[in-house]
Parts: C-alpha cells; sequence; structure tokens
C-alpha cells in the first residue's frame, strides 16, 4: 500500500496481541485527526484519493487492517474477532493522537467495525466523531435479513439474500481460497470494479496483495457473522460520539434497509445518499471528502 500524496510517513503500531499494523500518516500535522479503516478486500490504499482532498487541512492516518495489505496475518478465527480489531483501532489511536480523540472514517468492514467501536465502553473518549460509508452494524443488517423471513415477506427476503450470497462462499470450507482463484483468472476482479462499480483501476488499486487479502480477510465474515446468526442478535449500545451515514445509492451489496435501526443507535444522526457504486470512497471521492471535511468541523474540530 503505497499513499501517493507527498508527505506520507508509514510506521508499524503493535496490537496487545502482537500483531504488526502497517499505518500511514499524511496531511496536517497539527490539525484534527482522522483515522480511516478499509473495508473487504481493499488495504487502505481505497482511500487514497479520498486522502488527497483532505491533506491540506487535516492529519490523517489510515492503517491495513489486520490480515491485509503490510499488516500481520494472524493465525486462528479468534484473531479475527471484533475485540482484536477494537484493541487495534486503540492502538493506532493511541499511537497517532496521544491524548486526544481521532474522527473515525469506515468503510464496508471498516464500517462495521467502526459502529462496534462507536458504541464499546473501551472506546468511550477516544472518538470524536464517526463517519461509516457503506457500512452498516452487523447487528443491524443481520436483523433486517431475519425480519422479512419472520414475517413472511419472501421476496424482501430474497431481495436480501441475492445480494449477500458472497458471504455463504466465504464461510465455506475452502471457499475463499477457490473463489478468489476464480475471480482473478483473467483479469475478472479488476474488469468487474471498471466495468460494473466504474471504478478507476491502477497499479496501486487494488493492491498487489488482493489474493491474499481476500483470503485471509474472509475471517472476518466466519469469526463475526457465523457466530451471530446462530444465536440471537444482540441489541447494540448507543453511540458515545456523533454519526453520520453515507449510503452509495448504486450499492449491490448492501441493502438500504441494513440502516434502518441507526438512529435509534445514534440519535442526532446525519445521513446522506451519495451517487455511485458500493466503494464511495473511490467513486466519488469529492463529495466522500467534502461530507467528512464538514461532519468533522462541526464537530469543532
Amino acid at each position: 500500500m503505497l499513499l501517493v500524496h507527498a508527505g506520507a510517513d508509514s510506521r508499524t503500531v503493535v496490537s496487545p496481541d502482537g500483531t504488526r499494523l502497517s499505518v500511514r500518516e499524511t496531511g496536517a500535522r497539527a490539525a484534527a485527526t482522522i483515522v480511516f479503516v478499509h473495508g473487504y478486500p481493499d488495504t487502505a490504499a481505497v482511500w487514497d484519493p479520498v486522502l488527497e482532498r483532505l491533506a491540506a487541512d487535516f492529519h490523517l492516518v489510515a492503517y491495513d487492517v489486520r490480515g491485509a495489505g503490510f499488516s500481520d496475518i494472524p493465525r486462528g478465527l479468534a484473531a479475527y474477532d471484533l475485540q482484536r480489531l477494537t484493541d487495534d483501532f486503540i492502538a493506532v489511536g493511541d499511537a497517532v493522537s496521544p491524548g486526544r480523540p481521532v474522527h473515525l472514517v469506515g468503510h464496508d468492514w471498516g464500517g462495521i467495525q467502526g459502529w462496534e467501536f462507536v458504541t464499546s465502553p473501551r472506546c468511550r473518549g477516544r472518538i470524536a466523531s464517526y463517519t461509516t460509508i457503506a457500512g452498516p452494524a452487523l447487528s443491524h443488517g443481520l436483523r433486517a435479513n431475519r425480519e422479512p423471513m419472520r414475517r413472511g415477506r419472501l421476496r424482501e427476503w430474497w431481495s436480501h439474500a441475492r445480494r449477500s450470497w458472497y458471504i455463504l462462499v466465504l464461510c465455506a470450507p475452502g471457499g475463499p481460497s477457490l473463489a478468489w482463484r476464480v475471480v482473478m483468472a483473467g483479469g475478472r476482479w479488476r474488469r468487474a470494479l471498471a466495468e460494473r462499480e466504474h471504478l478507476p483501476v491502477d497499479d496501486a488499486y487494488p493492491a498487489p496483495s488482493l489474493v491474499s487479502d481476500g483470503r485471509h480477510g474472509a475471517n472476518l465474515y466466519r469469526r463475526n457473522i457465523l457466530p451471530m446468526i446462530v444465536r440471537r442478535t444482540p441489541p447494540l449500545a448507543s453511540a458515545h460520539a456523533p454519526v453520520q451515514l453515507i449510503i452509495p445509492a448504486g450499492d449491490r451489496f448492501i441493502s438500504p434497509s441494513y440502516y434502518d435501526a441507526a438512529q435509534r443507535a445514534a440519535p442526532g444522526l446525519r445521513s446522506h445518499t451519495v451517487a455511485g457504486s458500493h466503494w464511495a470512497p473511490r467513486a466519488q471521492p469529492d463529495r466522500v471528502a467534502q461530507l467528512i471535511a464538514a461532519f468533522v468541523s462541526d464537530q469543532g474540530a
């Protein structure tokens, strides 16, 4: 992963379990700090177009989550538990903004993680604001899937299921390795991003580590989704920082109903719908950067 703007520095931050995280910093170092958490199967490189647009006004931090990019690939499903991911965020925040809360931005699985952080007592006082892009709370998404089936609304249930079929593949034994061999054959993934998702692709994106990232990142699904499917989904605690939703209108993977419960978890929620695909940070970087900057500034940054 290589940030494209001048002045970017890299460092390694070690999480409490010894996992080494690759962290990049850029922008105005004395300004408010914004920490960006990427989704699956990306690396922090997904944020580059947004970081370019914010670098003049904010201190920007983007890290490869465990199992992705230049960060360590810990063994065992337990290493990908949301509690371990929370450890990672706290370690990064302490390293890049000691003694001061950070503004958090997450996309996709980074957004799922961010909901965990912004509702966890462990992160109270560490987050000044939270913006999630194409990233609902995990419990909200699972409940939105169950409700139509419980009420016999099969057409609505099927609308959800057809968006999420890939989760079954990623959770199946041997599924991630097989899926990524098929997806990468003949450049299928790059073509899909360019032609179906309308994203710019180049030598830096998608990352050269994509196949490894896809295989190991599937542990996020296996560790955190499967247990919630087989047992009662616990209610999400209330957010302890202001929350902003950015919902891509053309998201092929996440149903808008997954966000329906967000208002209850985040009173005063600010919500925006933007044009473009699931990968809004690359499809709509100008608009995404504008919304992040406005929300951060509104918190007195």
